[in-house]
């Protein structure tokens, strides 16, 4: 893209990352969208939409990491992020807790079927996650 007087728009780093900031951004749209949905058919188009655009966001970001355009983030220690998941796990659990006082009891909850369990690898000598 090209001003009037012939030089670029912006600089292409400078142009991927507002790309890039708009697809999250849309991501994060889609899926208040679709948990807002009563409509099968209507939140089963934003999961897609959401897909769709987690699909561009990852391409994006490789195509960006490998022309050395996006500096990824730090290491994460593992057991923060095994804090974090078991504080979430335990926050499921009292929602579904809550939710089975509310309706009597009725229905049995589970882990969802697309999110597997977390668990802590403890004999791992390697103290990140990657």
């Amino acid at each position: 893209m090209y001003a009037q007087n012939g030089s670029a728009f912006m600089a292409d780093e400078d142009l991927l990352y507002t790309v890039l900031a708009d697809l999250k951004r849309t991501v994060r749209e889609y899926t208040t969208a679709a948990t807002e949905s009563n409509c099968q058919a209507v939140r089963r188009v934003f999961n897609d939409l959401t897909m769709d655009t987690l699909r561009l966001q990852g391409e994006l970001y490789t195509q960006m990491s490998q022309m050395n355009m996006y500096t990824p983030p730090g290491k994460a220690l593992r057991q923060d992020l095994d804090k974090q998941i078991q504080t979430a796990q335990q926050t499921q659990q009292k929602c579904q807790q809550f939710v089975q006082q509310k309706i009597g009891g009725a229905g049995n909850y589970t882990q969802a079927a697309n999110v597997p369990l977390h668990q802590a690898n403890v004999h791992s000598q390697n103290p990140y996650y990657m």
